[in-house]
């Protein structure tokens, strides 16, 4: 059975930083796509970055230059570094693999990140 697990999320003053782990379980995920969303108060669950089998990136132009997406393949672990947080930054942050060949789509459960102005 397929796990995602995030961890690292926290409460944080505007300017911080904090980083984000999911760990997988269950199947390696050397050939996916993994990716980072969010979902504030009220609002609409949101992608935030990406990064690919080859290591390409991709970012929400919010984010850009403030955020960091890597990868761990033998840790099976995608990454999330967040630096000169904002308060707009607030939200449950999720994990998110999806497959290259089947495109089966995997969550992790969230973790909540808190900006303080």
């Amino acid at each position: 059975q397929v796990q995602l697990v995030e961890s690292g999320g926290g409460v944080v003053q505007a300017g911080g930083s904090l980083r984000l782990s999911c760990v997988a379980s269950g199947r390696t995920f050397s050939t996916s796509v993994m990716r980072w969303y969010r979902q504030a108060p009220e609002k609409e669950r949101e992608f935030v970055a990406q990064i690919n089998w080859s290591g390409s990136t991709y970012y929400t132009d919010s984010v850009k230059g403030r955020f960091t997406i890597s990868r761990d393949d033998a840790k099976n672990t995608v990454y999330l570094q967040m630096n000169s947080l904002k308060p707009e930054d607030t939200a449950v942050y999720y994990c998110n693999i999806v497959t290259r060949w089947t495109r089966t789509e995997y969550w992790g459960q969230g973790t909540q990140v808190t900006v303080s102005s």
